[in-house]
């Protein structure tokens, strides 16, 4: 017996197209939290991919984001500082 009120992949994708259309969800960045996707393409598909800020997992996206740029500042500081104290 087959549950008709579940919902089909088919109308999720199209409840995803539609809020991807939507000019309300876009600004600078894409927030839609009825979109399931956690990365949508942008609104020029030629340019790549943009993170739903909506989505938990986009959350996620931008957590690891700041934390690897302050990784990567960490190191540098570092580096920075060993390459100062040899030259003292």
């Amino acid at each position: 017996m087959q549950n008709d009120k579940a919902p089909s992949h088919e109308s999720q994708d199209a409840k995803n197209q539609s809020e991807w259309e939507d000019p309300n969800n876009w600004s600078t960045i894409y927030f839609s939290k009825r979109d399931s996707r956690s990365t949508v393409p942008k609104r020029d598909p030629r340019q790549g991919w943009t993170i739903n800020f909506g989505h938990p997992k986009g959350a996620v996206w931008i957590y690891y984001l700041f934390l690897f740029f302050f990784m990567i500042g960490l190191m540098i500081g570092v580096g920075v500082g060993i390459g100062i104290e040899i030259l003292d």
